[in-house]
């Protein structure tokens, strides 16, 4: 479910648009159908929409003007008009979609489903980045971190943790009690995240508890064993700084 407002001129067009979103979109929540511009900007501020369908030219202005005074807003925006002159315009407030009328169903189908994605993304990457931002304010209290996957958060003991390993923009983490979580953030974002006193990155591709290290061979940058019998080498240009911790 998320929000949205309805804004035009016409009560007869806006009266067409939430009849074929209830019909075709129910998880769309019309909050307000606002026909008068100049009551668009409080009624904004006071819904705080996800979603915003809106004509581009009333009488006295357009509504470009009236997300100046917004900018910067959160909201996705469909615009929709009698011509193309604002199409560029429009593309650069943020538009996801800009639909000629009479609108055609279709690509208003289309406008809808990509604005959907694009807040439920934004959704995401918000609740994850609370649930970091609550976790690093504690100090890690609890000692849990918030991992995103795809369907979810898996929230796992921070000493639980073996190693990270980089897949592209996903991380695979192994712990001392589950099976491999497929994280969907690169490595970067959790060595950031996790305790440095803890966790050291030996290799581009490997972040390390330093708690969880039962072995060192020496090599060129060595090699260390972990408690769970993984072997991993240590980039040469880092083997100084992960000796240096154990001086």
């Amino acid at each position: 479910m998320f929000k949205a407002i309805i804004i035009d001129e016409s009560h007869d067009f806006i009266k067409t648009l939430v009849e074929f979103l209830q019909k075709n979109f129910p998880e769309v929540d019309i909050k307000a159908k606002i026909t008068n511009i100049n009551n668009a900007q409080k009624t904004i501020d006071e819904t705080l929409p996800d979603l915003i369908i809106s004509g581009i030219q009333f009488s006295d202005k357009k509504v470009f003007q009236v997300l100046d005074s917004l900018s910067p807003f959160n909201f996705e925006i469909i615009f929709f008009s009698n011509s193309e002159e604002d199409t560029l315009t429009a593309f650069k407030y943020g538009a996801v979609h800009y639909l000629l009328r009479p609108i055609d169903s279709d690509q208003f189908k289309i406008a809808i489903n990509r604005a959907a994605r694009s807040i439920l993304q934004k959704k995401i990457k918000q609740e994850y980045e609370m649930l970091v931002a609550n976790i690093g304010n504690k100090a890690f209290v609890n000692s849990k971190i918030a991992i995103p996957t795809s369907d979810g958060y898996v929230f796992v003991e921070i000493d639980d943790i073996i190693r990270c390993e980089a897949n592209g923009t996903y991380t695979y983490i192994y712990t001392s009690k589950r099976d491999k979580i497929i994280a969907s953030k690169n490595i970067k974002e959790y060595q950031f995240m996790l305790p440095k006193k803890k966790f050291f990155r030996i290799h581009n591709s490997h972040l390390i508890n330093l708690s969880k290290i039962s072995k060192y061979t020496k090599g060129r940058g060595g090699v260390i064993t972990l408690v769970d019998g993984t072997e991993l080498d240590v980039a040469s240009r880092r083997r100084i700084e992960f000796l240096d911790l154990f001086q």
